[in-house]
């Protein structure tokens, strides 16, 4: 075998080697994201619990009711009934959540009585 075709076949194991390696850092760099991404909701739906519980929350904690989806919960007062949505860091609302809000300002939001017999 020539020393050229020993070279090419070299090279060619180089590349095949060096493009393994850039797939397996790819694929742990995705997981590493989507671990970071899985923390910081849990660590979001976990502190929401706790949210009427800290000193900067306005209202009566023994009021607050959790309901955790679409929205965090209720707040009950003597005077007003107040949806609340709990976020940390720059967490957004997401599309439903922005509904629900447009919703309470658009003043459609309804109380009913449903007897069953």
């Amino acid at each position: 075998m020539s020393l050229e075709i020993k070279i090419i076949l070299v090279l060619i194991f180089l590349v095949i080697i060096l493009f393994a390696l850039w797939r397996r850092a790819a694929s742990h760099r995705d997981q590493i994201a989507f671990q970071k991404s899985s923390l910081s909701s849990k660590y979001g739906k976990m502190s929401e619990q706790f949210m009427p519980f800290l000193k900067d929350f306005p209202f009566d904690p023994q009021n607050f009711r959790f309901i955790g989806s679409p929205i965090d919960g209720v707040q009950f007062d003597d005077d007003k009934i107040v949806l609340i949505e709990f976020k940390t860091n720059s967490s957004q609302m997401t599309e439903r959540q922005r509904r629900i809000a447009e919703l309470v300002f658009q003043k459609k939001v309804f109380f009913e009585e449903h007897r069953i017999d």
